[in-house]
């Protein structure tokens, strides 16, 4: 019982549209940051090397960039309301989820093999919208009826 309650939950905290990504896409993550009073927005670009629980409301994705010489490697949670968007830039044919193996591998080594994919459609998110509920719908109905009389 305790676990349907906290599915229940973990379901309410969840976005109701989130991008396709996939390990070994090129993303550009665009997060709210917080200084002080105001918030400012970060973009992170890098290749996704790592997905994990997609269909979760902890789902993650671990993102990589090499800066000045330097790997950086951050994590983002898909449905944080930190997130303000992901957009998928280029995307690569890879056979496995985790590519922990670009880590030890610098230049021309770690390039991954682009694969042709339509940028716009990838990047449009589709909304899923919830049926009306019965009870919702009765209520809207009882005061047109009222008017007519």
């Amino acid at each position: 019982m305790s676990f349907s309650i906290l599915k229940q939950i973990g379901d309410a905290q969840k976005k109701k549209a989130v991008v396709d990504v996939r390990s070994g896409d090129t993303v550009k993550v665009t997060q709210k940051i917080k200084e002080g009073d105001k918030f400012r927005f970060q973009v992170f670009e890098g290749v996704v090397i790592r997905v994990e629980r997609k269909e979760s409301h902890t789902a993650r994705i671990f993102v990589r960039k090499v800066t000045s010489g330097v790997g950086v490697e951050k994590s983002f949670l898909l449905h944080s309301p930190l997130i303000e968007k992901i957009e998928i830039t280029k995307r690569s044919k890879v056979r496995r989820n985790n590519l922990g193996y670009l880590r030890a591998r610098s230049g021309k080594s770690a390039r991954l093999s682009a694969k042709d994919f339509d940028r716009a459609a990838v990047n449009t998110v589709k909304v899923e919208e919830e049926a009306p509920k019965a009870e919702e719908a009765a209520p809207a109905e009882a005061p047109a009826e009222e008017k007519a009389e």
